[in-house]
């Protein structure tokens, strides 16, 4: 018997053996860049020279010393403000239509869904290249329109900047919210609907009553996951400003630094001439203490409205 549960024992061990090679891999290539950029944020250092310690200098220099780090913030938390629920409502909208259509429902699905696996290079050249002063298309229609008298310097307002950036963040993945969307709804009984219906209730009563309580769930998922890809955005605004129109000519965060995104401040101290890697790591590990402070927010704020409907 003792013997039976030593090999019962030793063969347990397998399962351990064979998690192994990913917990090396997550160890290598995930744990210890995270831990090592912590420790890092502590010093003073260009990646070349002598490590010089500084405790929280770099900390208190980021949010005393640099008002473009603040300003970053503002912009990222502007911008993730108006995209997120923007892009939830319509990814609702548009599942919940395509959800009850018969003929090209798969095309229609397919169509949506292409922006978001599209290369963020090329959705940078898209978007700079429509709303590019000379040739872009947008101010040839609105002038062929009568709507302007004359080419609108979009990249060059701050306001436009800002829009230009929701409308791709919107755009690139309302596929995803929608895909998202359809197979919630697609989990739901149809009978809860057919019951409804022998009541008089309409389609609209349905949605409202029915299908937006029902996708309680799958929204709170989406806007957590939205605000945490949100504050962490750079490439929609870094390659808006390094495409089409602005090739060779590359404007760091937009006009006024409108569309400067934290990560994109953390790109640039980080890895650019005058290389500050402890500083930059400070950045990111501020981001990431600001990350989990709205995830909480919006998944508390959520929650509660779920809990109040039901």
């Amino acid at each position: 018997m003792n013997g039976k549960n030593k090999r019962m024992q030793k063969g347990n061990q397998w399962p351990y053996i064979f998690c192994l090679p990913f917990l090396g891999a997550y160890f290598l290539f995930n744990l210890f860049p995270m831990l090592y950029s912590f420790q890092l944020s502590f010093f003073d250092w260009n990646g070349v020279k002598t490590k010089m310690f500084v405790g929280l200098q770099n900390y208190i220099t980021l949010f005393t010393k640099d008002p473009l780090f603040l300003k970053s913030l503002v912009n990222t938390v502007i911008l993730m403000a108006f995209s997120t629920p923007i892009t939830v409502f319509l990814g609702m909208m548009v599942a919940y239509l395509l959800f009850d259509t018969g003929r090209g429902k798969r095309f229609y699905q397919t169509v949506n869904f292409f922006p978001y696996i599209t290369t963020p290079v090329a959705i940078g050249f898209i978007f700079s290249y429509l709303f590019d002063w000379q040739s872009g298309y947008i101010n040839k229609i609105l002038v062929g329109a009568g709507v302007l008298n004359e080419p609108f310097y979009w990249l060059q307002s701050e306001v436009a900047s800002k829009v230009i950036v929701v409308i791709m963040v919107v755009w690139r993945y309302l596929g995803y919210y929608m895909t998202i969307y359809l197979a919630a709804m697609t989990s739901m009984s149809p009978e809860v609907y057919e019951a409804a219906a022998v009541d008089g209730a309409t389609r609209f009563n349905m949605f409202t009553r029915i299908t937006v309580p029902m996708l309680k769930n799958t929204t709170i998922f989406l806007i957590v996951t939205s605000i945490i890809g949100g504050l962490q955005m750079f490439e929609e605004p870094k390659l808006l400003f390094s495409g089409w129109a602005t090739i060779g000519n590359g404007q760091t965060g937009g006009p006024g630094n409108t569309v400067l995104t934290t990560v994109w401040k953390f790109y640039n101290d980080a890895f650019n001439m005058d290389s500050r890697l402890g500083y930059g790591s400070a950045i990111a590990y501020s981001l990431f203490v600001f990350i989990i402070l709205f995830s909480i927010i919006g998944f508390k704020i959520t929650k509660g409205r779920g809990s109040d409907d039901e």
